[in-house]
């Protein structure tokens, strides 16, 4: 039976971990994420299956005017035919092979990961007894979740889930504004309740406000995740931020903490926005990361592709170089990169998405010991490119070039990651230079010698400009790595 309110309640009052910020400021991030660095993101779900724009076409194609609803007319059907649910027998998930998968991300140089355990369409994909609307049930008849928990533990990779439900209280809503199988009355249970009207999704006091109903039924759905699967971290998307899910993201969040102390796991939430109070969990940036380095552990979550979170025929794929550098550039920063992948609707994934993996794995291979476990170095880049702070940012295509340097340290050495060695063979780390502008050293250290990780020990002197840096271009111009050795 699943968890009853009463039941969490009673759990919380009794601690460490009360449903109250000032009692979640106990929280410290985890140990292994802080090393871990480097984890994949998976958004696979009904959605996939049309193949369409992105994965918030379940609420698109009911929006009369938008392309999703021309284009499930002009190939489902009418919407009161053919509606979202009956997507559900066309997801049947063949190929999906959750140890696949696992050796895929491994094969990366991933150390996590989080698939989408409910995305806003509301189907589950996982084991539930709150919704026969779930992927054990229904569909591929699978438990998603569960085997892809089993295929990290084989693998040796940290499980973790998220839950984008909260926003499902207003997401199928259009439905309603023509005929449609959206339609009343819809009460608990069913697929595509409450379905309410979608309001400013950026105002935190936006009305109707969630109900006490939908809200415990939230509550419950994250709590049956974390009896169930005993995920070591959750994320949830923007919306639990609204004032309405404030005493219930605090009794869910305090469950979460006790759960893990009781069971000797340690347990962290990200979150984006203000959806928690500073320091409770882990600050989440949406395709975008930090200007500079900061006191406070943090993720970036962005996607393969520009264009979707989910798989489709029209996504516009990143390159391996643009998503190493903002790996580099995020753990410079004291940050770790969630990188999203979606999966095809039979559980496969594209040729392009194994490529871009591969490459990112090879490239860590070589380079991932001044990323794995590193911290920031007192200085954390150079160059006059840098991302602009805030979300959204990473689809800007910024023009990195040889001069732009990311700073980590690791295993007493010192990494210089130059971002985009544009064929040079001698670059100079500025901040290594002997005086800065004060006629005061900047560097003042013994280095003993001098490597490019993937070649070996290279030529190296201080010159007035900094340290000059001799180094073999890499195949495909990837970012060069080079290993500092102090005395």
């Amino acid at each position: 039976m699943p968890t009853t309110i009463e039941q969490i309640k009673r759990i919380n009052e009794a601690g460490p971990f009360h449903a109250d910020w000032q009692s979640l400021s106990q929280f410290s991030v985890p140990t292994w994420f802080k090393k871990a660095k480097f984890g994949i993101f998976t958004h696979w779900g009904l959605y996939t299956v049309p193949e369409y724009r992105n994965e918030w076409y379940s609420r698109n194609m009911y929006i009369q005017g938008y392309p999703e609803f021309d284009h499930h007319r002009a190939t489902y059907g009418e919407q009161k035919n053919f509606g979202y649910k009956d997507f559900i027998p066309k997801f049947t998930a063949e190929a999906f092979d959750a140890d696949d998968w696992l050796k895929l991300f491994k094969q990366a140089g991933a150390q996590y990961i989080f698939p989408v355990a409910e995305h806003h369409d509301g189907f589950q994909m996982y084991r539930s007894e709150l919704s026969h609307y779930n992927a054990f049930e229904m569909g591929p008849k699978r438990d998603v979740l569960g085997e892809l928990k089993q295929a990290a533990t084989t693998a040796g990779l940290h499980f973790c889930t998220s839950n984008h439900r909260a926003e499902h209280w207003w997401f199928m809503s259009h439905g309603k504004e023509f005929d449609s199988d959206v339609h009343e009355p819809l009460k608990k249970g069913d697929f595509y309740w409450p379905a309410m009207p979608e309001p400013n999704n950026q105002d935190l006091f936006s009305k109707p406000y969630p109900t006490q109903e939908y809200l415990e039924d939230w509550l419950q759905r994250v709590v049956e995740i974390i009896d169930r699967y005993q995920p070591e971290l959750l994320y949830f998307d923007w919306w639990v931020q609204h004032q309405a899910f404030k005493p219930y993201f605090q009794q869910m969040a305090a469950y979460y903490y006790n759960q893990g102390a009781k069971l000797g796991y340690p347990t962290g939430i990200c979150y984006k926005y203000d959806g928690m109070a500073f320091g409770t969990g882990i600050t989440d940036v949406e395709r975008g990361g930090f200007s500079e380095a900061k006191p406070f552990y943090w993720q970036t979550d962005t996607a393969i592709a520009n264009n979707s979170w989910s798989y489709t025929t029209s996504l516009e794929y990143k390159s391996i170089n643009e998503i190493l550098i903002t790996l580099i550039d995020v753990v410079s920063k004291n940050g770790n990169l969630l990188l999203n992948v979606g999966p095809k609707p039979d559980g496969s994934f594209a040729k392009t998405d194994k490529e871009i993996l591969a490459g990112i794995g090879k490239w860590l291979g070589i380079n991932g010991e001044g990323i794995y476990g590193s911290e920031p170095w007192k200085i954390a880049r150079e160059g006059k490119t840098n991302i602009s702070e805030g979300m959204f940012q990473d689809t800007s295509k910024l023009k990195y070039g040889s001069s732009d340097i990311r700073y980590t340290a690791n295993n007493g050495a010192v990494y210089a990651y130059v971002l985009n060695p544009q064929e040079q063979t001698e670059i100079v780390l500025k901040s290594f230079h002997e005086f800065d502008e004060k006629n005061e050293p900047v560097f003042h250290g013994v280095i003993s010698q001098v490597e490019q990780l993937g070649v070996g020990k290279v030529d190296w002197r201080i010159a007035e400009q900094g340290m000059v840096v001799q180094i073999k271009p890499t195949p495909d111009q990837r970012p060069v790595g080079i290993k500092i050795v102090l005395e």
